[in-house]
């Protein structure tokens, strides 16, 4: 018998950055979306905090054998 398990995890990162002084709320979430998707925050996050969320099982009929009996 073959059996998918699937874990759901929900994962919390935190990175420190400086941001330009100055910069209104809507600047701010901008230069960290940008800084983001540009990649340059990937490296800097560091994961402290994984929450389990579920677990499912889904059994996976096996094929039927072509071998005559």
């Amino acid at each position: 018998m073959r059996i998918i398990v699937t874990v759901v995890e929900k994962i919390t990162s935190e990175a420190h950055i400086d941001i330009p002084d100055g910069l209104n709320q809507s600047a701010i979430k901008q230069h960290i979306v940008d800084r983001y998707n540009s990649g340059e925050m990937v490296t800097n996050m560091n994961i402290f905090q994984v929450d389990f969320e579920s677990i499912s099982a889904r059994i996976v009929p096996e094929k039927l054998s072509s071998k005559s009996v």
